[in-house]
């Protein structure tokens, strides 16, 4: 049955059969005639579909439910058993917000030198991509912005603090200075992350707080396009700091505190709650814990 649920799992999420043929590594007859051997055995219609996917029937939408969590529990078992084999290997799959791929390396670096079994595929998304993805099991760990937005049930260890500044072009007008108002940003030549981003999401109300209406000539879901545009010389960006001194630095850039209203917020690990708790997302979040100084998730 188990492999019957990962068919309609993967329909479910890709709202497609060929693309969930090709997610599952199967022909797509085969997978056609796994769900359809599903609602025989639980004998309730799962999918409405003619030619192709339409949706899910709610009996659907319950048993993709359902399956997430057993195929989530298999998987979990499996790696309980490859522990019980002589150690702990297997794959992690890793969810971030583009704000935070510059704390990866410490994250992955940490947890593979207590564990070189363990290997990573590690994606970019937006905040409310990765708490749908933790709810459905589709990843075993974010990392994102923590007491800012909702979570939903989730375990979490903070990383880091997120600061911001103010990237401009090299020789700018506003080089040198030791900080930047937000209010100084009124008027000005911007290019920022698109509004899906939680990170846009809260310097449109920093910019609020300012008396500043947030207005950008480009909008961008990667970072590195933002960075490209400072370059040109005609934008500027704001960036958080891990990110600004990390790529804005190595492309010749200025980055620059920002202030009035000071503003930081909390970055971290956040898996779903399991129990219990797989062993590989067991392992990542003892690294850390290690790099967040021993701090116990709440």
């Amino acid at each position: 049955m188990l492999d019957k649920l990962g068919f309609l799992v993967a329909v479910a999420r890709e709202r497609n059969f060929r693309r969930a043929a090709e997610a599952c590594g199967v022909a797509q007859p085969t997978l056609s005639a796994g769900i359809k051997g599903l609602e025989a055995e639980l004998g309730v219609l799962l999918v409405h579909r003619s030619s192709r996917f339409q949706r899910l029937t709610p009996e659907g939408e319950k048993v993709v439910a359902w399956g997430q969590r057993m195929l989530a529990d298999a998987r979990a078992m499996r790696q309980e058993l490859q522990v019980a084999r002589g150690g702990l290997a297997g794959h992690l799959r890793l969810a971030v917000v583009p704000t935070a791929l510059a704390l990866v390396p410490l994250l992955t670096l940490a947890c593979r030198r207590r564990n070189p079994g363990i290997r990573f595929t590690i994606l970019s998304h937006t905040s409310e991509a990765i708490v749908d993805m933790l709810a459905s099991f589709e990843a075993d760990a974010g990392i994102t912005y923590l007491g800012n937005e909702p979570l939903g049930s989730v375990r979490s260890v903070p990383l880091s603090t997120e600061r911001y500044r103010l990237v401009v072009p090299a020789g700018s007008r506003w080089g040198g200075r030791p900080s930047v108002a937000w209010a100084e940003l009124a008027g000005e030549s911007l290019c920022l992350l698109t509004p899906d981003m939680q990170n846009r999401r809260i310097m449109d109300r920093l910019m609020q707080q300012a008396g500043v209406e947030p207005a950008a000539s480009v909008e961008s879901n990667s970072i590195v396009a933002l960075i490209a545009h400072v370059r040109s010389g005609e934008w500027m960006t704001v960036l958080p700091e891990s990110v600004a001194n990390t790529l804005g630095s190595a492309a010749g850039l200025q980055a620059i505190p920002l202030v009035s209203p000071d503003a930081e917020y909390r970055i971290g690990l956040v898996v779903p709650v399991q129990a219990p708790t797989p062993p590989l997302t067991a392992a990542l979040m003892t690294a850390a814990q290690e790099l967040a100084g021993g701090a116990t998730p709440p």
